[in-house]
């Protein structure tokens, strides 16, 4: 019963990534609207939904948890909470009211990653899936995981649309995981 929230909750959440194809259609202001209905009042919502019913769905452990495993999940849901927290801040309302005149944002966590928050939510599928490893919470995190995939896809796609610059920042910014190579210096 979990998968049809949660499924439901990433489909709106994906219709939120054309707010260019809305908004020439219906207008600017129109378009931010039915964006941020689609994800910030639909979307999340229900696959968080989703994500609570799997928790409550009876289904086998695939392991058993241990003190290691509990703090190794804790650190990992903290630690991509924290990177989404710093992100949404570093976003601003650019993250709730997404719109056709956004500007390009390369500072802070975006100066090493395009996705930060996307990147903290994997980090915190992946804690979930260890504290609580029950075949449809695992389940959950792996469509979740897919889900993201696609979702970051369809974002490049609507953000190349509407942000100049940002083809020459996704050849100098990777997409998830920062690079932690040195500069060099000339």
């Amino acid at each position: 019963m979990y998968l049809i929230p949660l499924l439901l909750g990433f489909i709106l959440n994906c219709a939120s990534a054309f707010t260019t194809f809305f908004s020439k259609r219906w207008g600017e202001k129109r378009g931010q609207l039915v964006s941020t209905l689609l994800r910030d009042v639909f979307g999340i919502p229900v696959w968080f939904l989703g994500f609570c019913l799997a928790m409550r769905t009876p289904s086998p452990q695939l392991f058993k948890t241990t003190l290691l495993t509990d703090s190794l999940a804790w650190s990992l849901v903290a630690a991509g909470a924290a990177v989404i927290f710093i992100s949404l801040r570093v976003l601003g309302w650019r993250s709730a009211k997404p719109s056709v005149r956004d500007s390009l944002v390369a500072q802070g966590s975006y100066a090493h990653v395009r996705h930060p928050i996307h990147s903290g939510t994997f980090l915190e599928f992946l804690g979930l899936a260890l504290w609580y490893p029950s075949q449809a919470v695992v389940i959950a995190c792996a469509l979740g995981t897919g889900w993201i995939l696609l979702q970051t896809r369809l974002e490049e796609w609507d953000l190349l649309q509407r942000i100049p610059g940002y083809l020459e920042y996704m050849r100098r910014v990777p997409r998830f995981i920062p690079r932690f190579s040195k500069k060099q210096t000339r």
